[in-house]
């Protein structure tokens, strides 16, 4: 990012957390954490401690970062090197990102950018002007997106409360800033565990590593008793919903799996699973010493907030994530996907001079898509 682009995005954020510092949500216990940030054009620096709000407040405003960070885990000296911090727990954090569903969509919103030539394109080739093949992409997220992630968190919701018996009032929503949304989960019986037992977690969640034995399949002699019903609680119960459809149909298709023998039921298993699991990041969950997004803050990579969801369904990213102000600023648009904030479209723009709220540039600027002429 240019000197001028890096003063308009700086001094756009530097505006937001003097106005909107409401918004940022200071976790409980902050002492214990341990925080960091990133500023345009620089690298992390983190192992810092903060006490309250006027510490935070002051970090943001002395530093302006471009992303700020917070960590899960509870330390007894947050700002010591890591194998000094005294790791006492971490709270559990699931990240669900669009980019991870394999939608059909993305194809359409997604750009190549090229490092050589800084030629912006829709079609995802070679360039002529340069032949180079050394293309970074960006993804303009669209409404189908955002709700298919939607559908991964409820699902997500349901197995922590059904699942793990996890009060849903301690589960917290964020849209994640960008293209996706992160899940914490505060004062649970999962606190203490380390980062093999929350690998074994995510491949519950995930649906991994099931075998046909677990729902009534066996290689010899399979029992049509031991198959699921749709009244049970977990894996097996919405294995019976997926696969069977209906009680009325659920005879019939027992016969059916059965007929078709064991290596058939376990390709149908890989099948229910894209289905039926959560497509978390397991990395994420098993990770007891990242610092994550600090909700509140602007996500860098779109302009957007991390913003808290109090009604998954009804939620807006491009509409109630969008806080920065509407001063219009002229720059150079090489954007040639058309998109929508705060109800408003912008694009699609071809290497050319428009004027556009201030909003709408971050959004560009942050994905490459645009520059301050």
């Amino acid at each position: 990012m240019n000197e001028n682009d890096v003063k308009f995005i700086e001094d756009s954020f530097k505006k937001y957390y003097f106005n909107h510092f409401e918004l940022i949500h200071v976790p409980e216990r902050t002492a214990e954490r341990e925080f960091g940030f990133q500023k345009f054009n620089s690298g992390m620096t983190r192992h810092i401690s903060i006490k309250d709000d006027k510490e935070l407040h002051l970090l943001l405003m002395k530093n302006i970062p471009s992303d700020v960070y917070c960590s899960n885990a509870y330390y007894s000296f947050p700002n010591l090197p890591m194998n000094e911090k005294d790791w006492k727990e971490a709270d559990l954090i699931f990240d669900i990102d669009a980019k991870d569903l394999n939608l059909n969509c993305r194809s359409n919103h997604t750009v190549s950018i090229c490092n050589d030539c800084k030629t912006i394109s829709n079609k995802q080739i070679q360039w002529k002007k340069c032949n180079s093949t050394k293309l970074e992409e960006k993804s303009l997220t669209c409404k189908n997106c955002i709700e298919k992630s939607k559908l991964e968190v409820k699902k997500l919701f349901e197995i922590l409360i059904e699942d793990f018996a996890i009060d849903k009032n301690d589960i917290h929503i964020y849209f994640s800033g960008n293209e996706g949304f992160h899940v914490y989960v505060y004062n649970s019986q999962f606190q203490k565990l380390g980062s093999r037992e929350r690998s074994e977690l995510a491949d519950y969640i995930l649906f991994n590593g099931v075998i046909p034995e677990t729902f009534g399949m066996k290689k010899f002699k399979p029992n049509r008793a031991l198959f699921p019903n749709f009244d049970e609680r977990g894996w097996r119960g919405r294995f019976a919903k997926d696969v069977f459809d209906s009680k009325s149909k659920r005879s019939k298709i027992i016969s059916e799996l059965i007929t078709n023998g064991y290596s058939s039921f376990q390709k149908k298993l890989e099948d229910v699973s894209t289905r039926i699991g959560v497509k978390i990041d397991p990395n994420v969950t098993m990770d007891i010493h990242r610092i994550f997004r600090l909700p509140g803050s602007i996500n860098s990579k779109s302009g957007l907030t991390k913003i808290y969801c109090k009604n998954i369904t009804k939620f807006d990213p491009f509409l109630e994530a969008s806080f920065l102000n509407e001063d219009t600023i002229e720059i150079i648009a090489d954007c040639p996907i058309e998109f929508k904030l705060k109800n408003k479209k912008f694009g699609p723009y071809d290497n050319e001079k428009v004027t556009v709220p201030t909003y709408a540039a971050a959004y560009m600027i942050c994905k490459k898509l645009a520059s301050i002429s």
